[in-house]
């Protein structure tokens, strides 16, 4: 086993095949191909079914991913002694966050990363279920966890709060509304919604309980599996849905007719991680996110 099968079976994980991996590591197809089989045959156990021309990781090839990428992180950590030619952090990141979080703070934050330390790559996860984050930590996934707050089965992960979210009420085009705004809970009209899963979101219950007090219930119009999924069904007219504050505004400028609601309804945000396990690139992830905090 070496550093470049680890390599090409993450670039086939993370590009979804063989081919696209190929083409981001500029690279022969059958070379890929060859060093995932050997790595195949040195480990004993497929790592992915194939299927017609696509690529599904088995059992086995998920419970490697975690190690592998910590592997690289490690390698990369590693050499030069950690730092470039001008004395600063370089490596390898990876970060998982909800996709509302991806655009602010993730963005900016590895913006301000990059600036100031140009050799350090970073790759970005989907955090589509809040209940994977410790897992994805603790199996290796990630260094850095940017998620909703505050996090099952946090245990000794360090948490650093960055903001808090405020969630709005989003209607389809047309739908009459009365012009409160904030629109109290007490008054939403009955309106079919468009929802995710029970248990993908601790907001989910936290939505439901605000409207419950109010005497208000959410009754589902279609379930979505991913979040980012529900804004394209709340267009086409199908239900409203509760959004945070940039997606409502965003969806807003598409037509949507948006109110912030009363009482407010809000959730923190933040980094969770394990300090104990942060590369150079991932405290200085950190200590950018607490000084932006400040």
């Amino acid at each position: 086993m070496d550093l470049h099968q680890m390599e090409y079976f993450l670039a086939v994980v993370d590009h979804n095949g063989i081919n696209a991996a190929a083409r981001a590591l500029d690279l022969a197809q059958p070379t890929v191909s060859q060093a995932v089989q050997g790595l195949e045959r040195e480990l004993g156990v497929p790592l992915f079914h194939r299927i017609g021309r696509g690529m599904v990781l088995t059992s086995a090839g998920h419970s490697l991913v975690g190690p592998a990428r910590r592997i690289l992180r490690d390698v990369v950590s590693a050499e030069s002694a950690l730092v470039d030619a001008a004395g600063r952090t370089r490596g390898r990141l990876d970060i998982y966050a909800m996709p509302a979080l991806s655009a602010d703070p993730v963005a900016r934050l590895v913006g301000a990363l990059r600036k100031e330390f140009p050799n350090v790559s970073v790759r970005i996860g989907d955090l589509r279920d809040e209940s994977s984050a410790a897992t994805l930590l603790k199996e290796g996934h990630c260094e850095i966890v940017v998620c909703q707050l505050p996090m099952a089965d946090a245990g000794d992960l360090a948490v650093c709060e960055l903001g808090v979210q405020e969630y709005w009420l989003v209607f389809p085009p047309d739908t009459p509304v009365p012009e409160a705004d904030p629109l109290p809970l007490s008054a939403v009209p009955d309106i079919r919604h468009v929802v995710v899963p029970r248990g993908s979101s601790q907001a989910v219950s936290e939505i439901e309980q605000a409207l419950a007090a109010a005497g208000r219930t959410i009754a589902p119009s279609v379930v979505v599996e991913h979040r980012e999924a529900r804004l394209p069904f709340v267009l086409a007219g199908v239900g409203a849905t509760f959004f945070e504050r940039p997606t409502a505004e965003a969806a807003r400028a598409r037509g949507a007719v948006v109110r912030s609601v009363e009482p407010r309804i809000s959730r923190a945000y933040g980094l969770v991680y394990d300090p104990a396990g942060l590369s150079p690139a991932g405290r200085a992830f950190v200590d950018l996110a607490k000084s932006a905090r400040q």
